[in-house]
């Protein structure tokens, strides 16, 4: 059995269609839709909403069809055991302090940044200089026109 026949089973049990099943767990009808006729493998965040979505699957019948459909009553108590054995999930969202030991705040201390006016302000000059360059004279003009002749001007030296 592959991942898609345990996604169909999933709708099943929740006796809801494509549609309603890609909506209710946050992804889009095409993507379910490629999943369902096995276009595409649904990726690791699709099979996680699905898990999120209904936290009464066995995450690991969804990936690997190992175990059964349904989350034992033993898997769900493990989380809240008081002898400290719990190792949370790679995919727990929220992950438990496994250790007894209470996590003191930090201590921390507010520091004055320097004051702006103390700092000393840079002075910057512009120095703008004008280079004369030598006058330039017309030496000739040249006008063309629409039957394709042109005349010449030059002035007189």
């Amino acid at each position: 059995m592959e991942i898609k026949d345990r996604i169909r089973m999933i709708m099943e049990r929740e006796k809801v269609p494509p549609r309603v099943f890609a909506e209710t767990i946050g992804v889009q009808q095409s993507t379910l839709s490629h999943i369902l006729n096995d276009r595409n493998k649904p990726s690791l965040e699709v099979v996680m909403k699905v898990h999120q979505t209904y936290s009464y699957v066995n995450l690991e019948w969804l990936l690997y069809g190992k175990g059964e459909m349904l989350a034992s009553a033993e898997e769900s108590s493990l989380a809240s055991s008081p002898n400290g054995d719990y190792q949370p999930s790679l995919f727990d969202e929220n992950p438990v302090n496994p250790s007894k030991e209470t996590i003191a705040p930090e201590n921390r201390r507010e520091m004055a940044l320097r004051s702006t006016e103390n700092a000393p302000k840079e002075i910057v000059k512009q120095e703008i200089r004008y280079i004369e360059k030598p006058s330039r004279k017309i030496t000739e003009i040249r006008i063309f026109f629409d039957d394709n002749t042109y005349e010449t001007f030059r002035p007189e030296k």
